[in-house]
């Protein structure tokens, strides 16, 4: 909330469902200092009456004069706050996000969408495209820095993906953790998905229960049933058989490749499966936001549609 005289005066993030709005909370800190202020966010205000009640009507009655948002709401039940605003003789603005400019709300907008998660697969290669060498290992293809970077982005997912392979072999935490091996606040949900119960097999399966991961046997009833919970965006982080059931399904929306300067000569592949024997069939991203790691570098890709026009040199 910015006020007449150009003075923040209220700032605010949404909170986990059923929680206060960004707006709510904005109002509550500027209170006694809205009358003529400014509101600008990043989605636009609601408009309906659920857990919590709508923020146009709380932006209104704060006399708030004008309002700038990036986002439409994609919900129907939620969306068309603007024109509640205008009708009520707020100025009313819609801007535009700087090309090239990471957007943390994106996958939120298309999990609404989509009616699913919002799926990130994630994985390190070396130069030659190989995410473990040809005996298995691979611990590890990048550098330290890499690696907190991977802690820092798991504090920001609803959840973890792996398949019962990986969790059986390499037994991970799956957790967000400080350099200092320290737990970060938020963890996300830990799952795995595949036919084998945990419950049956190893040591590891014990330990991984007792850690409290989450098991399906197929990959479209765990989307379900995340989405259903309340997960909007997920991390993918292999092995191969599951990177390929995903893609072969169509449910990969952006790419994280974390490439570290290595050569291989030969070796193990993101996935287990061939997804074409074509180019035409290829499954088609565009690049995005690259970020330099130490010697490793971290690309991200997302998704372009299937009747998009192919790349043209």
């Amino acid at each position: 909330m910015v006020s007449t005289a150009g003075e923040i005066v209220g700032t605010g993030a949404t909170q986990p469902a059923g929680g206060a709005h960004a707006e709510v909370q904005a109002l509550a800190e500027a209170v006694g200092r809205t009358d003529g202020a400014t509101a600008v966010v990043t989605l636009e205000p609601c408009r309906h009456t659920g857990r919590t009640g709508p923020c146009t009507q709380a932006l209104i009655e704060a006399g708030i004069q004008e309002v700038y948002y990036l986002h439409s709401d994609p919900n129907p039940e939620a969306g068309g706050g603007a024109e509640d605003l205008r009708e009520a003789g707020v100025n009313v603005t819609q801007l535009s996000a700087p090309e090239g400019m990471p957007d943390a709300l994106i996958p939120w907008l298309k999990s609404v969408q989509l009616g699913r998660p919002h799926v990130t697969l994630k994985f390190a290669q070396t130069i030659d495209g190989f995410t473990a060498a040809a005996d298995g290992t691979s611990q590890w293809i990048t550098g330290e820095m890499a690696r907190q970077y991977v802690h820092e982005d798991r504090a920001h997912r609803d959840a973890i993906i792996i398949g019962t392979g990986t969790a059986l072999t390499d037994n991970p935490s799956l957790t967000a953790r400080f350099p200092d091996g320290s737990q970060r606040e938020h963890q996300p949900r830990r799952v795995v998905i595949g036919r084998r119960r945990l419950a049956d097999v190893g040591e590891n399966a014990s330990n991984l229960n007792r850690l409290g991961f989450e098991q399906y046997a197929k990959i479209d009833e765990a989307l379900q049933e995340l989405y259903a919970s309340g997960a909007r965006d997920v991390l993918v982080e292999g092995g191969a058989g599951l990177a390929s059931g995903f893609m072969n399904a169509g449910l990969v929306d952006w790419v994280q490749v974390y490439q570290a300067p290595l050569l291989l000569g030969e070796g193990i592949s993101v996935l287990a499966h061939p997804l074409t024997n074509t180019l035409k069939g290829a499954a088609r991203f565009s690049r995005g936001q690259v970020v330099a790691l130490g010697d490793d570098l971290l690309i991200n890709y997302v998704r372009v549609p299937r009747n998009a026009s192919p790349h043209k040199p």
